[in-house]
């Protein structure tokens, strides 16, 4: 009956089935007894799963929903949100992951009983590993977050005579699960004390359900009431050097994710102890606001003081989810595990979660896992590492385990720091230790002294606590200007590393020159903070269209006596379209540069590439930090003759699209040819169709859809994954779903072994049925992709299988086919001609510029 509750969308029905969506609108016109909607909206409505399963399979339309979709499926209509829904199966993958047997022993019996018993065994393996999570509060997600939480009394408890507490009334678990052992008594009971009256056991009396306490009882901060405070479990001293974080939350009444000693009383949280303290000493300079007040001295790391009272402390990042809440999710969660006992709890969950962000790409900025390594390598091996700006792990998920490591996370998204918390406890052996909050603003690791911080700040932020921090120790180098987000976040990373430390931070490239921040890179160069500045090229990160900066600091244990920064720029290895850089170019460039400087302290002129810059020659007004500024053009002696080869291979190019050009066309009357589809095609067995998008086990070139549209060899990459990635062979057609182009293209040998990448149909023809030139040719008819296409706000989405091609005679398509070929040859002709003209006219622009070729 759980399983009622997961609902899919009109899409999750035409990937259940392998049809379009118009196949499904369809079918809901024709069909009365298809099922009706039970949620969405009019235009975008949402059905039962189950419902939705077993017509298809009353139809014949559905032999068994694939495990993966049905996990899919179950995780995208879970009525808390997907959210909450990869939260709760995270927690139970490491489960499976660290305790399988336990995994066993629970899932044996009701679904009541399984949600009865996991949240003991949860907290039993997410103590260990996260630190202290204990606290019932939302649906497993740190921080009081209205968006994950706050539903959860209406999603769980609607009608608790027959609903979700009833049914823990059968299975004879209630009084707080006292009766089945789990997690030990709770005086008075109270299994959920939501920050909502409708919380989870509101209306449970009639049911004779866990009585709760009234309202104030359950929902007053600690220092009203003790409901919540159960005896102390975790004895262990505190994590951090100073004192643990303390929580007043009403959603969460345990301790935070980062300590380990008991529960504090909120009245308590206002004396946390600062980990810096201001020392007599000369201020530094600070902006250029007149009015700006003076920046604090460098301060003792050895002492404390009070530090201003942040307005909404950190939070436990994860909290262990109640029975309750989890049942709902218990057709998911046995899902998922069934899918973890083919490929693994840790590839579960990856899969799940790339699932996700690949559906909502606008609502996460994420880091791709090639800039992730680069970073991670750049700051060196490490047994603590912070990022406080975590996002969904990337960063932390890229750091070379290392027996006893620690890595701690902060991030203001409560669902992203669950999230973090759960990818990366499952990814190594490391205690993860994360929370919820505003790190500029409440510092959730103030004693922490990191071996590494690696972040990827949020860029161009005006509201990031400039008027609240203006006297906060962290600003050593100066008071960052209100424009100036990104050198707050320096000088915390600064803070937050020991003396020695390594911090890698990924900047905008106007936070190397804004004028607004001059005086602070002065004084970071002045005291050897600031070691390298790395230029990316286009398109390593979002967003793409600008050349972001690495930034490498170091906290100085002592002053150099004569300093040298490391500047070095990677533009010249931007990949063609939007096809992303050269990573493997980037990362020999940046990290031979970088050992070399580290390890000498200078490094030797690498036109065009990368030079060592005395830090005096760069305290000018500006302090501009740009490498491009500062390095020599690359070697341009063979510059002219050069140009010569290019001039000639432009020719040559030139006088082969004049060969190729398509001969005069002779006019014919319109052919009226019996006409099949791609999907009839499939379905008869003449052509197999695939879709790509996975990784699989090793690394391959990936072909995208933008080498596609470009007709440029392969370049993308894809993260590895057990399930086999669909490699294709000479002679398959791939064809673009978006964009709304005709496009498709015919592998080639130099092609042909090239993994499929996400947006793309490969079609893999019989040969003895169909030419493979043949059915390109006439998969790119503009009117064909034209009634194949449908339409949304912004993209339009090509259906590949309601693409039409002729009935003909395999030697009438084989004539076919040698036309659309020679076609190919003038196109790609054109392209290469079209990329050395740019080339020609860009280097006598440079050449006539700075001297190299005369003008005569």
């Amino acid at each position: 009956m759980q399983d009622n509750a997961t609902e899919v969308t009109a899409a999750g029905i035409a990937r259940l089935a392998g049809v379009g969506r118009a196949a499904v609108s369809n079918w809901r016109r024709r069909h009365a007894d298809f099922p009706k909607p039970v949620g969405g909206t009019e235009t975008s409505p949402s059905f039962a799963l189950a419902e939705v399963e077993a017509w298809l399979r009353k139809q014949g339309k559905l032999a068994e929903v694939p495990l993966r979709e049905r996990v899919w499926q179950q995780l995208a209509g879970h009525p808390e949100g997907p959210l909450t829904a990869l939260v709760h199966t995270g927690c139970v993958l490491l489960l499976i992951h660290e305790r399988p047997t336990v995994w066993l022993d629970a899932s044996a019996g009701s679904d009541a009983r399984l949600a009865a018993m996991l949240p003991g065994a949860l907290e039993k393996v997410l103590t260990p590993r996260v630190g202290g999570v204990r606290g019932r509060g939302g649906a497993g997600v740190g921080g009081a977050s209205g968006s994950v939480s706050a539903r959860a009394g209406a999603g769980v408890d609607a009608g608790a005579g027959s609903g979700v507490n009833a049914a823990f009334g059968r299975a004879g678990v209630n009084g707080g699960f006292e009766q089945a052992g789990v997690n030990g008594p709770i005086n008075p009971p109270v299994v959920n004390p939501s920050s909502s009256a409708a919380g989870v056991n509101s209306g449970s009396a009639a049911a004779g359900v866990n009585s709760a306490p009234t309202e104030s009882a359950v929902n007053s901060s600690p220092t009203a009431s003790t409901v919540n405070t159960p005896p102390t479990v975790h004895n262990s001293p505190a994590v951090h050097h100073g004192p643990a974080v303390h929580n007043d939350s009403s959603v969460h009444n345990g301790p935070s994710v980062h300590s380990e000693s008991p529960i504090h009383n909120a009245s308590a949280m206002h004396h946390r102890p600062s980990v810096h303290s201001t020392v007599p000493g000369t201020s530094t300079d600070i902006t250029d606001s007149p009015s700006a007040p003076t920046a604090p001295s460098a301060p003792n790391r050895a002492q404390t003081t009070p530090a201003t009272t942040p307005t909404t402390p950190p939070t436990s990042a994860l909290t262990t989810p109640t029975g309750p809440q989890l049942l709902p999710s218990v057709p998911l969660l046995r899902g998922a595990a069934e899918l973890a006992a083919e490929i693994g709890a840790r590839q579960t969950f990856e899969f799940l979660l790339g699932r996700h962000l690949d559906a909502n790409p606008r609502q996460y900025t994420l880091t791709p896992a090639e800039l992730a390594g680069l970073m991670a390598d750049l700051a060196g091996p490490a047994r603590t590492v912070l990022d406080p700006a975590c996002g969904t792990g990337a960063l932390l998920r890229a750091v070379d385990p290392r027996p006893g490591q620690e890595l701690y996370a902060q991030d203001s998204a409560p669902e992203l720091a669950a999230l973090s918390t759960l990818r990366l406890a499952l990814h190594s052996r490391a205690t993860v230790r994360a929370a919820v909050g505003d790190t500029l603003r409440a510092d959730a690791h103030p004693g922490l002294l990191a071996d590494a911080v690696l972040c990827h700040p949020p860029f161009n932020e005006r509201n990031w606590g400039h008027d609240e921090l203006a006297y906060d120790p962290r600003w050593e180098y100066g008071f960052p200007a209100r424009t100036e987000s990104e050198l707050a976040w320096v000088q915390h990373a600064l803070a937050r590393l020991t003396d020695g430390g390594t911090a890698v931070l990924l900047m905008p490239p106007a936070a190397a020159s804004r004028r607004s921040g001059r005086r602070i890179r002065a004084d970071l160069l002045r005291r050897g903070a600031l070691r390298a500045v790395v230029a990316l090229p286009v398109g390593a990160a979002p967003p793409y269209n600008i050349p972001l900066h690495l930034w490498v600091l170091r906290r100085p244990d002592r002053t150099p006596a004569a300093p040298e920064v490391l500047l070095v720029d990677t533009g010249r290895f931007a990949g063609e379209a939007r096809g992303g850089p050269d990573w493997e170019a980037v990362r020999e460039a940046v990290l031979d540069a970088w050992r070399v400087f580290a390890r000498e302290g200078r490094l030797a002129e690498r036109p065009g590439l990368a030079r060592s810059v005395p830090v005096i020659e760069l305290l000018d007004d500006d302090v501009d930090l740009a490498p491009a500024r500062h390095l020599p053009p690359a070697a341009v002696a063979d510059g002219a003759e050069q140009l010569t080869r290019v001039r000639e291979r432009l020719g040559a190019t030139l006088r082969l699209t004049a060969d190729l050009t398509p001969p005069p066309a002779d006019p014919a009357p319109p052919a009226r040819w019996p006409l099949t589809t791609v999907g009839e095609l499939a379905r008869g067995g003449a052509l197999v169709m695939r879709t790509g998008g996975n990784g699989g086990h090793a690394r391959v070139p990936v072909l995208t859809d933008h080498d596609v549209l470009a007709g440029t060899a392969p370049s993308g990459t894809l993260p590895e994954s057990e399930e086999e990635a669909v490699l294709t062979e000479p002679g398959d057609v791939v064809v673009p779903v978006l964009g709304g182009g005709a496009v498709a293209r015919v592998i080639d040998e130099a092609t042909g072994g090239a993994a499929l990448g996400r947006n793309l149909v490969l079609l893999r023809p019989d040969r003895t049925a169909l030419d493979p030139w043949f059915l390109a040719g006439f998969l790119r008819g503009t009117a064909n992709n034209r009634q194949a296409s449908s339409y949304a706000s912004t993209a339009t989405r090509l259906d590949v299988r309601r693409l039409h091609l002729p009935r003909l005679p395999l030697e009438e398509q084989r004539r076919y086919g040698a036309r659309f070929r020679a076609l190919d040859e003038f196109e790609r002709a054109l392209r290469h001609a079209s990329r050395l003209g740019e080339q020609l006219v860009r280097g006598m622009y440079d050449g006539l510029t700075d001297g190299t070729v005369a003008p005569d």
